[in-house]
């Protein structure tokens, strides 16, 4: 244990500290009694109350302050973890194009999530239902990609454990998507609105696993003083990240 990367601590303080905040946002808004909480049924009291889905609980302020950092800083976050799992894998997987396309489907993916903190769903409804399906869509799509690449790698032999849970991880981010839209249609809104929070819970949990792999790798960046093009960019670009399983 102690000779783990501490790079492997990067994802479940990650996936900690967004859930943390977006519990925040909820009870806040539920405090200054703007939604309903997840448990009660729902009833419209003269306007000020709504069902608690996410984006409407961090719809009005003080919640849509701590909102609006949470996804910033959740999109930020997301976007580090993709960027280090794409130069981890970017030695050991022939198919460049499936370690590309995760990276830019989970990228565009981040931006989505600005989106939806940036723009508050009553204030500009097609930006943040954009962010909402981008953020859902290509998440969806990056964790179907990634537990496919895991038991294709099969680093360290833990690909077929590791992956049989991503997919386990996979399938339950894409029910509780489905079972959230449904619901929804049908005018279940506290139903649907627990569906979405299980949905984003299991996508948390999801980004967290990359501390399996993590706990192997070190990564680092090459800085020079030559100013001119380097000799073997590409040697040095994959060489950023390196399995050391004795050392940090």
């Amino acid at each position: 244990m102690l000779n783990c990367s501490p790079w492997a601590l990067l994802p479940p303080i990650y996936s900690a500290f967004t859930a943390a905040g977006l519990w925040v946002v909820y009870f806040v808004a539920v405090s200054d009694e703007k939604v309903a909480p997840l448990g009660s049924k729902y009833k419209r009291r003269n306007g000020s109350f709504y069902p608690p889905y996410i984006s409407i609980a961090g719809n009005f302020p003080p919640a849509s302050c701590i909102f609006s950092e949470v996804m910033n800083l959740a999109a930020f976050g997301g976007l580090i973890i993709a960027v280090l799992r794409y130069l981890q894998l970017k030695p050991r997987l022939h198919q460049a194009w499936l370690n590309v396309g995760s990276l830019v489907a989970f990228s565009m993916g981040c931006f989505g999530m600005t989106l939806v903190g940036n723009f508050q769903l009553f204030t500009d409804e097609m930006i943040h239902n954009l962010g909402t399906f981008m953020t859902f869509g290509l998440g969806t799509l990056f964790c179907w990609v990634q537990s496919y690449i895991t038991l294709r790698v099969n680093m360290q032999n833990e690909g077929r454990t590791t992956g049989i849970i991503r997919f386990l991880l996979s399938g339950s981010i894409t029910a509780s998507m489905i079972l959230y839209f449904s619901l929804m249609a049908q005018g279940l809104h506290v139903q649907a609105a627990q569906g979405q929070w299980a949905l984003v819970m299991f996508f948390l949990i999801f980004l967290s696993t990359f501390a399996i792999e993590f706990r192997h790798s070190r990564f680092g960046t090459v800085c020079t003083d030559n100013c001119g093009r380097p000799e073997s960019l590409s040697e040095a670009f994959s060489e950023v990240v390196r399995y050391q399983p004795d050392q940090l």
